[in-house]
């Protein structure tokens, strides 16, 4: 149901963020199987989605947003397959390990478009899912976008893949506003620019912040990835990258901490032929 990336960030400049802050800025992508909570827009304008793929989201729904792993991971099929490596046990442990963590997610998906062939229904998807402040003080908060289609046979999801991605997490009093240009889709071997502009005027406060390319891989959903915060001398992060020569799926990711708040962003992109 989900991609998960954790992150744990620790300052190396003299200027370090407060310690009970850090720990738990905790910085994932989720990819949501994109059916839950799914509503009808547009697909076969004047037709209405079968009955047993209304009766499947309405249950994987319920279950999602109770943080009931087992209600959800039960309309997997055994042989579940997922572009990015994921199998069905190791989805049912990202979905253990976020939830545990982070209880307050609700999601909301709509279907952009469904092709019905005998018992397998193909749909594309796009899940919204947001995390709402919680009560200790880091005040964390989280939404994400997410676009991918899925093939479900009978009552069971087959498989997935996702098209898009992008999430922001803020923690802290008052986080940075931070506008992030990045490209969804490159060519191998190809440069590209990644940058995360800082919005406000930053006055006497200092940046810290980085930047992650990482390949998308199965290992990378459970096990936390270390990074080091670098003092900023401008108002951002400006980043030239070029494209691998193998096509794949990548994160992008910016992280940047001011003042009393961080925000992070992450974002996919496909490298293609």
């Amino acid at each position: 149901m989900f991609n998960l990336t954790n992150v744990f960030f620790r300052s190396s400049s003299s200027f370090r963020p407060q310690p009970q802050l850090t720990k738990q800025l905790i910085f994932f992508t989720l990819t949501l199987i994109s059916i839950s909570g799914w509503q009808y827009t547009r697909a076969n304008a004047q037709q209405q989605p079968p009955a047993q793929l209304q009766n499947l989201i309405a249950q994987i729904d319920n279950a999602a947003n109770k943080g009931d792993v087992k209600g959800v991971i039960q309309h997997y099929s055994p042989n579940f397959t997922h572009t990015d490596g994921l199998n069905r046990q190791q989805m049912e442990q990202a979905l253990t390990s976020l939830w545990k963590r982070y209880p307050r997610l609700r999601y909301n998906t709509t279907i952009q478009s469904w092709k019905s062939e005998g018992n397998t229904i193909t749909a594309e998807t796009i899940t919204k899912i947001s995390g709402l402040p919680s009560s200790n003080r880091n005040n964390f908060a989280l939404n994400s976008t997410i676009r991918s289609r899925q093939r479900i046979v009978g009552t069971k999801i087959e498989s997935q893949e996702v098209l898009s991605e992008r999430t922001l997490i803020t923690a802290g009093a008052k986080p940075p506003q931070v506008e992030v240009k990045a490209p969804e889709k490159v060519k191998v071997g190809q440069q590209f620019s990644f940058d995360a502009i800082v919005q406000e005027p930053m006055g006497d406060d200092y940046l810290l912040g980085t930047a992650l390319n990482e390949p998308i891989q199965p290992e990378r959903f459970l096990n936390p990835t270390s990074v080091e915060l670098q003092l900023l001398n401008a108002g951002g992060l400006f980043k030239i990258g070029r494209a691998p020569n193998n096509p794949g799926s990548h994160w992008l990711s910016a992280v940047i901490m001011r003042g009393e708040g961080t925000t992070m962003v992450t974002q996919r992109i496909q490298v293609v032929k």
